[in-house]
């Protein structure tokens, strides 16, 4: 597993925030199979999330739950590679709901600065291309760090598709690159490329309220569905429902951030940027594999 770490030098080794350090990478090595949750190592430390949070990514350059993901995943590797163990008995072993959510563990992304996004693609280029997919016809975009975008549209619409997804990012040099692109849609569409040993880079470009949103999307396991209250209330802003819809609207890399999994109040199928028809293929697609 290889995890970076970057220790205060004004703090010693023998201080509480050591200590807390220790304690909480003994709790998630030790009971990663429970899967805690910040919250549930708080109290078993008698100490507040937010601080806990806060001197955790301090001293070792990533949150518990990051921390937790790459120990899970350290593991996926060995129950799947070494051991060959089956996907669904791994997911369990694992205690993830099941091999939707240990896909999604697999998904590994990054956000752009702030100020790259503000910058609306200068110094950036993006490689497109058109690839059949179960969904209709797949516009991929990506950059050197990994898929940028992902769109769908009917066959003789890829024009009208393209520019949609230029419009977002207007300062980008944009090269059609098939051969570039080609292996992305191989990977996002073909569920035995899933694999812990070679994980899908997601770059996410947006504001740091839709990154917010798209993040707490790729929570959600395959097979299952929230509505945008829960999304809300999973980035802290209960109230959001709205902007978190309109977030959701905005998200460029359809199906691998899965914007349809978000339905509207009382779990209705609200509106999806590529076509409702084409999110209730997603949904039992997705429902068919989980």
């Amino acid at each position: 597993m290889n995890i970076t770490t970057s220790v205060p030098t004004d703090i010693t080794p023998h201080g509480s925030d050591y200590e807390t350090v220790s304690r909480v990478v003994e709790i998630l090595t030790e009971d990663y199979r429970d899967q805690p949750s910040l919250d549930a190592i708080a109290r078993q430390l008698g100490q507040s999330p937010t601080q806990l949070q806060k001197t955790f990514t301090r001293w070792a350059g990533l949150s518990p739950k990051a921390f937790l993901q790459a120990v899970t995943l350290d593991h996926a590797k060995r129950l799947l590679g070494r051991e060959g163990m089956p996907l669904l008995e791994t997911s369990y072993e694992l205690g993830l709901s099941g091999p939707g959510r240990l896909h999604d563990l697999f998904v590994t992304h990054e956000a752009m600065s702030p100020g790259e996004w503000k910058a609306r693609g200068a110094g950036l280029t993006i490689r497109y291309g058109f690839h059949p997919s179960p969904f209709g016809v797949a516009l991929v975009m990506a950059t050197d760090r990994g898929l940028a975008g992902l769109a769908f549209n009917d066959a003789g619409q890829e024009k009208a598709s393209f520019e949609d997804m230029a419009g977002r990012w207007p300062n980008a040099l944009f090269v059609e690159d098939s051969a570039t692109t080609a292996g992305y849609a191989a990977r996002i569409f073909n569920s035995d490329r899933w694999r812990p040993d070679e994980p899908l880079r997601v770059v996410l470009i947006g504001s740091d309220f839709q990154i917010r949103v798209w993040q707490a999307l790729l929570k959600i396991p395959m097979g299952k569905a929230v509505t945008y209250s829960d999304v809300a209330c999973d980035i802290g802003q209960p109230t959001a429902s709205r902007a978190v819809g309109a977030a959701v609207g905005r998200n460029p890399i359809s199906f691998v951030v899965p914007c349809h999994r978000a339905l509207g109040k009382g779990g209705t199928l609200t509106g999806y940027h590529w076509g409702l028809t084409r999110k209730r293929a997603m949904l039992g697609w997705e429902a068919g594999k989980a």
